[in-house]
Order: structure tokens, then sequence, then C-alpha cells
């Protein structure tokens, strides 16, 4: 049988390798971007701590979100994920801001944004021309946004069931609108058809979104990427990988 002295000592060990895990997982980054040679072994959603190493070869480029900033990391080279991050909690805070768009009613945020560069400027908007599932806090608050302005155009928003469905219009150089809750109620984990106005051969794309209510607040980056990756919004974690990234370099 073990001494009580013995005892003490384990348990005191134990304390302190537990600690060490709690530690070390409070310290551990996310891969929310990875292209090149070494994407397959950091792929998007890897956790890497702080203090771990990670070796890119040739058109290798990382990048991770962690606790302190942000860290893009290109290759070849070795690089320790937790040094020379770059802070980027303003362009984090502008880009998460939930009451952006308050001034909306029916309309409308103007842009000059040329199209096919436009990037929407808010996390919280729904992109009317990408697919996938859409995280959000409020959806009885959505706000609709096209990456083209230059037209005036109307968009229509279907349930699965095809049984309720609401036009969304846009005016000359509107990126965003409101979207009327008593005109079509969202559900999370519901899914939606949107639908583009006809072009020229008169063909209408549509893409397929499916709302996600977020129930905790996140306010940083690694924690928000998380939850994006666990609720599979792919559109929005690119967004905030691209925009972190930009403002990093």
């Amino acid at each position: 049988m073990f001494s009580d002295k013995l005892k003490t000592r384990i348990a005191g060990m134990a304390l302190i390798g537990a600690v060490m895990t709690i530690s070390a997982a409070a310290s551990a980054g996310v891969v929310v971007k990875s292209t090149g040679p070494s994407s397959s072994s950091y792929p998007v959603g890897r956790q890497v701590a702080d203090s771990a190493s990670i070796t890119l070869r040739a058109g290798d480029k990382i990048t991770v979100l962690t606790d302190s900033g942000t860290r893009v990391m290109q290759g070849p080279g070795t690089f320790r994920v937790g040094e020379g991050a770059t802070r980027t909690r303003a362009r984090f805070s502008n880009l998460t801001r939930r009451n952006a768009n308050r001034r909306v009613r029916t309309g409308a945020v103007r842009s000059g944004a040329t199209a096919g560069t436009a990037r929407s400027p808010n996390l919280w908007f729904v992109n009317v021309a990408a697919s996938g599932n859409v995280c959000l806090y409020d959806l009885n608050a959505v706000r609709l946004w096209r990456p083209e302005s230059e037209d005036a155009q109307t968009y229509q928003i279907r349930d699965a069931a095809g049984e309720s469905s609401v036009e969304v219009p846009f005016v000359e150089t509107e990126t965003v609108r409101a979207l009327d809750p008593a005109g079509l109620p969202l559900m999370s984990g519901g899914s939606y058809t949107i639908t583009a106005p006809a072009s020229e051969d008169g063909e209408a794309a549509t893409v397929n979104v499916t709302f996600v209510a977020l129930t905790e607040q996140y306010a940083a980056p690694d924690q928000l990427a998380q939850a994006l990756i666990e609720n599979g919004c792919t559109t929005q974690l690119g967004l905030l990988a691209d925009t972190l990234e930009a403002s990093a370099q």
C-alpha cells in the first residue's frame, strides 16, 4: 500500500499536471487559413499551442488566431506560433460590431466597391451570393449584403418547404438591406433559398443557406473562429481570416 507521504506527492503531481494542461489549452490558437504543401498537416480548425514550432515549406502560408493576436506564417522556415502575433482587436471589433446597421430600416448602406472585389464589411451580414451555414446572434434583425451594387435588384428568400417567401429589393448602389422578420420568420437550423434576379439569358442563380443562432458572446477572435468552425459557418470564417490576415501584414 502507498504511504500517506507518497499519496500526497502523487496527488500534488496530478494537480500540477492538471494546471499545466489547463494552461496549455488556454494558450492554444486555432488555424483559420491554410494553403500550400503543408496544408493537410495544419488544416483549418486545428488547434496549435502558442509554444509550438511550425516548420513550413516553400509555398506554405498558415494563419493562426491566438489570444494574443493574429499570426501569419509563410514558408519556408520554422516559426513559433506565439511569437510575433499582431494585435488586430480594432479590426476585429469593427468587423463584428453587432449594431453596425441600426440605421437600416427597409434599406440601405451604399458602397462604391467594384464588382468582384467587394468584401462584406460586417461578419453578421448575410452574403446573398454564398451558400452554407450562417451564424447569427439575432434572427429577427437580419441584414442581407450583396457583392455587386451597381444596378437595382430584387432578391427572393424562400423557406425549404416553399410555403413562405419574401422579396428584398435593392436600389442602385445599395449593398445592405434589412429582412422583414414579419414577412419571413427565420428559425435556427432552418434552411432557406436565396434567389437572385434573372440574368440576361433568363437564368436565376440560387444559393442555399442554413441559419445557426449563436447563444454565447465571443470577445476574442480565436474563440469566435472556433465557434464558426464548430457550426460550419465557413463563409464567415473565411471573411474573418482574410480581414485579420490583411491587417496583420
